[in-house]
């Protein structure tokens, strides 16, 4: 339980870090609150994403990950950070990426500090 605690803590402040540095992913809302919560609820929805999808799709691409070096990952991160903003559309949160170009460097961001965030904080489990 801690170490589900710990990386949707981590997404969470990745997926902030992102929204802060690029205009183009955007977090909507009413107060500070309802955007904490939208945003936890988000950081929830991209490990849903990540645990379910980016496995079947990382299999399946597997020949392009090794004719490109691994490269084929930033264009995974870009599509998963792509499905979490249709689908939080769909749940009515109001998160939104602009974009594919947006999606990869953001993407890029998320990994980098979620990478980060997961060194740093205590893992129990």
């Amino acid at each position: 339980m801690m170490n589900f605690l710990v990386k949707t803590i981590a997404n969470a402040a990745a997926l902030g870090v992102a929204i802060w540095l690029l205009h183009d992913i955007t977090l909507s809302g009413g107060s500070t609150g309802e955007k904490a919560l939208s945003l936890v609820l988000v950081a929830l929805l991209f490990g849903l994403v990540n645990f379910l999808v980016k496995p079947i799709v990382k299999l399946l691409t597997l020949p392009l990950f090794i004719l490109t070096l691994g490269l084929i990952t930033l264009v995974i991160n870009a599509l998963m950070l792509l499905l979490t903003s249709w689908l939080a559309d769909e749940l009515g949160l109001n998160f939104h990426v602009e974009g594919f170009g947006t999606a990869v460097l953001g993407g890029l961001i998320i990994s980098v500090v979620s990478w980060a965030l997961n060194v740093a904080l205590p893992d129990k489990d």
